[in-house]
């Protein structure tokens, strides 16, 4: 069985490729698949295909983020139009697989699920093994779900390629597995001294995170400030070196329209440095807005409250209830008044001292090994570069390291509900005092595989969060089965590559990433690394299935050219 090289997020340029031609199905039993080349004779005893109406094809996943067009699926339980006066669709959330067979079975079946998709010509994107559910209900059978390039598979074709891969999954006894195709594509995404992290308190402490270094930098490469993408942890060189490098994806800091997929080392003396921004042109401007905004809320809850003096009638306040009313008024508008006015400082200093590029300058790339697929035992693709920090950009008696500022202290419930999936009342994520998570150690393989945490339905769970350059903080499930992706170019073969895969959190928070994030680091609530984001898939620019390197393959990686390199211990 040929390797399945891996690839994440649209790169263009790979050293190690593996053509589509290359694949062949000798692992698989003739007996498996149903036709034998793409001209080969209908089956007349298989059932007819089932047909899809615009309907079902258009709102059958209503509720995933990029809500995906429907090709074909398996099953019997057939789709039921909303109807009536009041009718409304039946909303869908995607969840992680952890306890069935398919899981113990996967390295083995997945490949020879690639193969058999390309042994019938299917053009497929990814795949995935999901459950799905009605938002509030019960997850059903596992789903082998399968992406596929718009307007390029028939429902009678995808029929076909279904009952060649349900021939497969029974072949491995797994009989409660259905199949569905549905339009997805996959995309990479990369879209003075810094600031010290603050308390909520001060009144600055809203806006300011793009401009610290805390976890979740939004950065950009000079030469390419129209990419951006986010800076993911801190590791030190090791030995007697004091150097600190950020690690990011590569196809942030060299997009892939450039097409130079080459060894970069600038560890030592080189040519001109390829400087690293931070933050980028666009995060840049959307602080600056932020913050506008911020001013413009505080004012109207000024006028609010001025109007509420001005409305109260003297003898209003006589009372006790009154004084208080009148007291507390007093006090927002006081409070109010200090915000507004430190706001407006840090909007004007930001203004003056980082507008310019070379003054948000944070370092330079020192090392990056060309994008490879198929890397290794493990098949993961090799996506990563280091930033050598600019020591004078980084005040060392208050950095923190790799730390996640959390935000805003309103989010403290909602953050701890969703980081401690078990029963109600059983809160096992605490929401640190000063907002920072400290990252420390490394989900292993053993645990992304079979995790050890219970959701409230006494399934295995593995909730996970990241803060990134497009879409912030997020939460979302990681799933407990490898996902294959496959990614197209105009000019050569099509690249395959093994993903670990990471889901929304539920209908309601939206997708866990979008195109600009690549390059964030995912964790649990513990502070354990588990990857770094590197793509996704989703039929526009919503992503329903984000896709990342296992940290603890990456970082043996990182070893072969950096020995000693360990994540950064801070000193303050």
């Amino acid at each position: 069985m040929p390797l399945c090289p891996p690839s994440l997020f649209a790169i263009k340029f790979f050293t190690k490729r593996i053509p589509v031609q290359a694949m062949t199905s000798t692992d698989i039993p003739p007996e498996l698949l149903v036709r034998a080349s793409p001209i080969a004779p209908p089956i007349t005893s298989s059932p007819p295909p089932y047909s899809v109406s615009e309907s079902e094809a258009k709102f059958y996943y209503a509720g995933l983020p990029s809500n995906p067009l429907l090709v074909y699926r398996t099953g019997h339980t057939p789709w039921e139009k909303p109807t009536g006066p009041e009718a409304y669709l039946v909303l869908k959330e995607v969840k992680p697989v952890f306890s069935h067979e398919i899981v113990t079975v996967w390295d083995d079946l997945g490949p020879k699920v690639c193969s058999c998709l390309d042994y019938v010509q299917v053009t497929w994107t990814s795949v995935d093994v999901v459950r799905f559910a009605e938002v509030g209900k019960t997850p059903g059978s596992p789903v082998l779900w399968i992406g596929v390039m718009p307007q390029s598979l028939s429902s009678e074709d995808a029929h076909i390629a279904a009952v060649d891969c349900q021939k497969l999954l029974q072949s491995y006894k797994l009989t409660d597995v259905e199949v569905e195709f549905r339009e997805s594509i996959f995309a990479r995404s990369a879209c003075l001294q810094l600031l010290r992290s603050v308390p909520t308190s001060n009144p600055t402490a809203v806006v300011r995170d793009p401009l610290t270094p805390t976890l979740g930098l939004r950065i950009a490469a000079r030469a390419t400030p129209y990419t951006e993408g986010t800076g993911a942890l801190y590791i030190s060189e090791g030995s007697n070196s004091n150097k600190v490098y950020v690690l990011s994806a590569r196809h942030v800091v060299f997009p892939p329209d450039l097409g130079n997929n080459e060894l970069y080392n600038c560890t030592d003396v080189c040519g001109p440095r390829r400087q690293i921004l931070l933050p980028g042109p666009k995060a840049f401007q959307t602080l600056l807005k932020s913050t506008a905004a911020e001013i413009w809320r505080h004012n109207a809850v000024v006028g609010y409250n001025k109007r509420r003096l001005d409305d109260f009638k003297d003898d209003d306040f006589q009372d006790d209830d009154g004084m208080r009313e009148r007291a507390k008024i007093e006090r927002y508008l006081k409070d109010d008044a200090v915000t507004i006015k430190a706001l407006y400082q840090f909007h004007d200093e930001t203004t003056r001292y980082w507008s310019k590029e070379s003054q948000r300058v944070i370092g330079h790339v020192a090392y990056s090994p060309p994008i490879a697929a198929g890397t290794g035992a493990e098949r993961y693709t090799e996506d990563w570069a280091f930033i050598e920090l600019d020591h004078d950009k980084i005040d060392w008696n208050t950095f923190k390291g790799n730390v996640i500022d959390l935000g805003e202290e309103t989010l403290i419930s909602d953050i701890t509900l969703r980081m401690s999936p078990g029963p109600v009342g059983l809160m096992s994520f605490k929401y640190p005092g000063d907002r920072l998570l400290r990252l420390r150690g490394v989900i292993e393989e053993d645990e992304l595989r079979c995790p050890q945490m219970l959701d409230a339905h006494g399934e295995r769970s593995l909730v996970v969060m990241k803060n990134s350059c497009a879409t912030g903080l997020t939460i979302g499930c990681a799933t407990g089965i490898k996902s294959f992706v496959r990614e197209y170019f105009p000019d050569r073969s099509p690249e395959m590559s093994i993903e670990w895969a990471i889901l929304p959190y539920d209908q309601k928070s939206g997708a866990f990433s979008a195109p600009g994030d690549s390059g964030a680091i995912i964790v649990d609530g513990e502070g354990r690394i588990g990857g770094l984001l590197t793509g996704g898939t989703g039929q526009t620019e919503s992503i329903d299935v984000t896709y990342a390197s296992p940290f603890y393959w990456l970082l043996q990686r990182i070893r072969t050219h950096f020995p000693n390199a360990v994540l950064y211990q801070p000193t303050a």
